[in-house]
């Protein structure tokens, strides 16, 4: 792959990496990226910023990807380090032997779940139920687990088993629904590979499931990430930072907790802007519950969305990640980092360690929620009546944000929030 050449003006036509079915054309939003010589990290750079055992400089790395994102060549092998998979300051043989014990690990749990439902790993899914909420078997009425000889003696009693079973078809209904307008998922056999990840994740963190949403969120990993097991690996660290925005409890979703803190920013910084929503009922801010849910993919079409999860997590990004998820603390004593360690943190990361800002609900992506706000402030204020008018003003967003604009703002309004919040 190092062999890819970018074009030297007006960046590389990336419709060869992530090609979209032609009668979908029209109407996925306009892709904005383009992969630009000297400000997008290249496979050349990426391969140079390895020590000969394998120790990566990380800080080099995330310089070039706040600059100009990572070239799709190479984005998935990327993105494992991003989201904390392996540690920079491995070599190449330890982290191949964590790669080689995790694939074990998902075929463990794939074993399991096969053993329950055998159509998983078959190269097909199912988009009907196969048991009622009492436990009993559905089979007869669905061709699909007739198919793959699936049959259940008498009613399921375990509690764990039932419940999963009673979303796998939810799964694969959502799994239809997902990023259809790419030719990757035309093939019945990579829509069935999403689906197998999304069953073993809901069955290996069975305290949260399976939520609508998490498919928009597994699908780039599936489509990057060749091996089905590197790809739940990636997913499944890309939860550890969402999973609490999909836990649903009696009367409280997961992703408030970021709400009220986007409700606390805009207080502070907008306060006037703040009142109106307000007085418009707003105040709860559930109009940006979507954005936070499944981090913009709605408002950028698949590379640009790609794009902005990678600048995000680069500028989140600190070097004690893959320890913290290792010992699976759950503490912010983990991010806290000596000098060395400062010039390894991502450009938010950085700003937050330093004022010891707590890192749950205070991501990037709700500082950038923020900046989408204040970008449409007079537009809000002079045209909102109701809260209908709010979502119709938000949704002109689709297709004409540019993500290194918005991160930039976003970057912008943390500056601004953490000076108005000291005095």
């Amino acid at each position: 792959m190092s062999g890819i050449l970018f074009h030297k003006y007006g960046g590389e036509d990336l419709d060869s990496y992530y090609p979209i079915r032609p009668e979908c054309q029209a109407d996925v939003p306009k892709v904005r990226f383009k992969a630009r010589a000297g400000k997008t990290l290249s496979a050349r750079r990426w391969h140079a910023a390895f020590s000969e055992d394998g120790h990566l400089d990380i800080a080099k790395v995330l310089r070039r990807i706040q600059r100009g994102g990572i070239h799709p060549s190479i984005k998935g092998l990327v993105w494992e380090f991003l989201l904390g998979c392996y540690d920079p300051n491995s070599t190449f043989e330890e982290r191949n032997q964590i790669r080689q014990q995790r694939r074990q690990q998902y075929a463990a749990w794939k074993t399991e779940c096969q053993n329950i439902v055998p159509i998983i790993g078959s190269g097909k899914f199912i988009t009907a139920a196969i048991v009622t909420d009492d436990g009993q078997s559905l089979q007869d009425s669905n061709r699909d687990s007739l198919d793959q000889g699936w049959h259940v003696d008498g009613a399921i009693s375990d509690k764990k088993v039932l419940q999963w079973m009673l979303g796998l078809h939810q799964i694969g209904l959502d799994v239809v629904r997902t990023d259809r307008s790419l030719v990757f998922y035309e093939s019945e056999t990579n829509q069935a590979k999403l689906w197998d990840v999304l069953a073993i994740y809901s069955w290996v963190d069975n305290d949260i499931g399976y939520v609508q949403g998490m498919n928009d969120i597994c699908s780039p990993m599936i489509v990057l990430l060749e091996n089905e097991a590197d790809a739940f690996w990636c997913f499944e660290h890309t939860m550890r930072r969402l999973r609490e925005n999909f836990r649903t409890n009696t009367g409280m979703i997961g992703v408030q907790s970021q709400l009220s803190t986007l409700s606390q920013i805009i207080r502070t910084i907008d306060p006037k802007l703040h009142q109106h929503l307000e007085d418009l009922d707003g105040g709860e801010y559930l109009f940006a519950f979507r954005m936070l849910m499944v981090l913009f993919r709605r408002e950028f079409s698949f590379v640009d969305a790609l794009y902005l999860w990678e600048l995000m997590w680069a500028m989140e990004y600190n070097p004690n990640i893959f320890s913290l998820y290792e010992s699976n603390s759950s503490t912010s004593d983990g991010r806290q980092v000596n000098d060395k360690q400062l010039k390894q943190c991502g450009k938010f990361e950085r700003k937050n360690v330093k004022t010891g800002l707590p890192d749950k609900t205070s991501a990037l992506s709700v500082f950038l929620v923020a900046s989408v706000l204040e970008t449409k402030n007079k537009k809000l204020l002079r045209e909102a009546k109701g809260l209908d008018d709010v979502v119709k003003i938000l949704a002109d967003i689709t297709g004409n944000l540019d993500a290194k604009k918005a991160c930039n703002e976003a970057l912008k309004i943390q500056k601004k929030y953490l000076s108005k919040s000291k005095k």
